[in-house]
């Protein structure tokens, strides 16, 4: 059998599945800004998306209801239609970007970042300089700190090696390996 005419990914799920598939990352896009996923997911993610960014820039009660239905929480649906669709006038589509990461560790599937092209919060600017002027701060400590004293006793147990240890022993029991040299 042949895929001609058949659209779209299947995901290896059911349709009620991926379409809430589609909502929940959507919703996330929306609520977060930015979200990261398998390549494929976002290449079906970005043109869902970029239909809703449309509708909810004209903004009437029809185009509000289908924004709602098509994502799964009403906060989302106004947020979209209040706060980021207004943001975005300037364009009349592209509103999204896929930037390819990295590998994922476990299956080797390509990961890719989906986000805005134009930069929505002036909150995030303001959070990241705040941020900066911190590490500077304390970078100003940690240099003009005077150096700790050679002549203090060492606590047992502080060191790395005390750490990793006493993880290892909350972690559980510890079980055997067995292979081709076997137990020794």
């Amino acid at each position: 059998m042949h895929r001609h005419g058949y659209k779209g990914r299947k995901f290896g799920r059911e349709k009620d599945q991926r379409r809430a598939l589609l909502k929940s990352l959507a919703e996330s896009l929306i609520k977060y800004g930015s979200i990261e996923t398998t390549m494929p997911k976002a290449k079906e993610t970005v043109p869902y998306v970029e239909k809703l960014i449309t509708k909810a820039k004209k903004g009437d009660l029809h185009n509000r209801r289908q924004i709602i239905a098509s994502l799964q929480t009403i906060e989302a649906a106004h947020k979209l239609v209040d706060e980021i669709a207004p943001k975005l006038a300037a364009r009349s589509s592209g509103y999204l970007r896929i930037t390819p990461t990295n590998f994922r560790r476990g299956d080797n599937t390509r990961m890719a970042k989906i986000g805005f092209v134009d930069e929505l919060d002036a909150k995030k600017t303001v959070v990241k300089d705040q941020e900066s002027e911190t590490a500077n701060n304390v970078a100003e400590k940690s240099i003009s700190a005077p150096a700790p004293d050679k002549a203090m006793p060492a606590v047992r147990g502080t060191g790395q090696v005390g750490r990793v240890q006493s993880q290892a022993r909350s972690a559980g029991p510890v079980q055997k390996r067995s292979g081709i040299r076997g137990n020794r």
